[in-house]
């Protein structure tokens, strides 16, 4: 079982960045792949970024290849997503999420745990 807590959501200019952090409970946080997902309003969950176990790997969605960034910290118990160059359509609600499976996923029915989620909100 692993408990997912977002933070560092907020609202940010055109063009700013903020960095979102996930801090999960038990010991076996390194053995998880980890993904960010959002949903903005009106519209359904999708993908964002992953990274393996040790964070060696990473696949991000096309729409913020070159301006996000995941990261996680094992020794922490943490995942992050620095977001760069933000623009008004990167405002969503985010989440992070633990891989139940195998391999490089995007799809949410790979991820079995799942944080609240934070709110982002870009400004124009």
């Amino acid at each position: 079982q692993v408990q997912l807590v977002e933070s560092g959501g907020g609202l940010v200019q055109t063009g700013g960045s903020l960095r979102l952090s996930c801090v999960a409970s038990g010991r076996t946080f390194s053995t998880y792949a980890m993904g960010w997902f959002r949903r903005a309003p009106g519209k359904e969950r999708e993908f964002v970024a992953w990274t393996n176990w040790s964070g060696a790997n990473t696949n991000y969605a096309d729409s913020v290849k070159g301006r996000f960034t995941i990261s996680r910290d094992n020794a922490k118990n943490t995942v992050y997503l620095q977001m760069n160059s933000l623009k008004p359509e990167d405002t969503a609600v985010y989440y992070c999420a633990a891989q139940t499976g195998w391999g490089i996923r995007r799809e949410i029915s790979a991820f079995g745990y799942w944080g609240q989620g934070t709110q982002v909100t870009v400004s124009s």
